[in-house]
């Protein structure tokens, strides 16, 4: 029982003394103890926790899924098993099954760098790149399949309707660019991936952070342009009266935020009509920085636009950027379920220039280190075929490889292995959450720490159990 205090309970008297000062800060002790539930809130995004050692994200994604041991995981073991059917679990498009016929590696490989680090024929370029880059020969996902295991690496998650990682970016660092958008995709000429719009989706967040699709050629925004006999001036008194409507209501609505993020999307709109045009204005280049990205020619003229695009946006403070190679179905992206030859050659010769041509423009900007570049696709392939002919091979979610580079990443090492012919990651297998964690990581935000309460949860992109960076590759 409590004891009274001139007729009060213990509560009471605290709650009253000294003109509520107690408890002021008993309520101060107990927030910061999580002890009261949150709301979310848009206005006042977490900080970096930590050092950041990158201001920017390029996510190059391969959508498809490319096969990691025909790129950059070396299985010479493999040379001369082509057709011998061996038993190995394996589990993809086709189901779970427990043997296969053996495809071997298509092409060559040979040693690049100092660190030596064998590549395939199918990537010259990028070899020459290999001692910035971090590669993680030992990824795994939670799904074979494509839709979801798209979302679980962009989201987190493997069923839709969570924000992306380029959203969680925004919503951690905020904007560096007030004139264009933080989170900004760049897709296919095929098309998007499977899904959709849910890859850059801002998901239970406000809409502001959701991802932004550029185009590389035309209007790099869709209805961007003003409306005919609308002038600046026009745009910029009917702001300026929102503006001032918005200081009512807020005044009257005790701080409600809704008109106010509404009246932000007006205006952003408003500063890309001029800022989004310069941005994807390739006049300003010179023809050696066209030529090194493939720029006008085939079949790379798309896909290095893009990534020369890329570095634009990154030049000028855009958080998050992410290119698809690869797009709609089939051979339209790099599911190699038929011809892998075919399928292969066709998106690396599209990609491997330019991809070379951005990280050495990067370094030679002083870009690359404040600058994360991630590569990869939703998963990897089978080391088997999935057909009783042909090369094609299945989805692989046991073990594939991702790389890493700048933004403070080691360059020339790889972290983790898949076993002799590539079907499971065996050494330090890695998730993609713990790839999430290292991102936000080197941004400064603390992936066990930046959240966003939604439906009765602390939400998180590395998930509520949370997870840690893969620290083989923080410099």
């Amino acid at each position: 029982m409590q004891r009274n205090f001139c007729g009060r309970t213990r509560r009471e008297f605290l709650w009253q003394t000294g003109g509520g000062f107690g408890a002021a800060a008993l309520a101060g002790m107990l927030g910061a103890d999580g002890f009261f539930p949150k709301t979310a809130s848009a206005s006042s995004s977490p900080v970096p926790a930590i050092a950041p050692k990158a201001k920017s994200v390029i996510f190059l994604f391969m959508y498809g899924g490319p096969s990691h041991i025909d790129t950059f995981d070396y299985k010479p073991g493999m040379v001369g098993m082509d057709n011998k059917t061996i038993a190995v679990d394996t589990f993809g498009r086709g189901g779970k099954k427990n043997e296969g016929r053996i495809v071997e590696p298509r092409w060559k490989f040979k040693q690049y760098g100092e660190c030596g680090k064998w590549v395939s024929d199918l990537f010259p370029h990028v070899g020459g790149c290999v001692d910035d880059i971090a590669f993680l020969h030992s990824m795994t996902a939670e799904s074979p399949i494509h839709g979801s295991a798209m979302l679980m690496m962009n989201s987190g998650k493997l069923l839709s309707g969570s924000p992306a990682m380029g959203s969680w970016v925004h919503y951690g660092l905020g904007t560096g660019n007030k004139d264009l958008p933080a989170f900004v995709v760049m897709l296919d000429p095929s098309g998007g991936p499977i899904s959709g719009a849910k890859n850059w989706s801002s998901g239970y967040m406000p809409a502001e952070h959701q991802g932004c699709v550029f185009r590389h050629e035309g209007a790099p925004i869709l209805d961007l342009a003003r409306p005919e006999g609308v002038s600046r001036e026009m745009q910029r008194d009917t702001l300026d009266t929102l503006a001032k409507i918005n200081g009512r209501h807020l005044t009257a609505h005790g701080g409600d935020d809704t008109l106010a993020a509404r009246i932000a999307s007006y205006e952003l709109a408003f500063k890309m009509q001029m800022s989004a045009p310069e941005a994807v204005e390739l006049a300003q280049e010179s023809q050696a920085t066209l030529d090194a990205y493939g720029v006008g020619q085939k079949p790379t003229h798309h896909f290095g636009t893009q990534c020369l695009l890329a570095r634009r946006l990154v030049e000028r403070d855009v958080r998050f950027i992410q290119v698809y190679s690869g797009g709609a179905h089939n051979d339209a992206n790099w599911d190699a379920h038929g011809d892998l030859v075919k399928n292969h050659t066709k998106h690396a010769a599209e990609t491997d220039q330019p991809i070379a041509a951005l990280l050495k423009d990067l370094k030679q900007r002083g870009l690359l280190d404040e600058t994360l570049v991630v590569w990869g696709g939703e998963f990897g392939r089978q080391p088997t075929a999935e057909y009783a002919e042909g090369t094609g091979r299945d989805h692989n979610a046991y073990g594939f490889t991702m790389w890493m580079a700048g933004g403070g990443i080691k360059g020339g090492v790889s972290v983790g292995t898949t076993d002799e012919i590539g079907s499971r990651a065996v050494d330090r297998p890695l998730t993609v959450k713990e790839m999430h964690a290292t991102v936000l990581t080197q941004l400064g935000l603390d992936p066990n720490h930046l959240s966003y309460f939604y439906n009765g949860l602390d939400q998180k992109l590395v998930g509520v159990e949370g997870a840690e960076p893969i620290r083989e590759v923080i410099a």
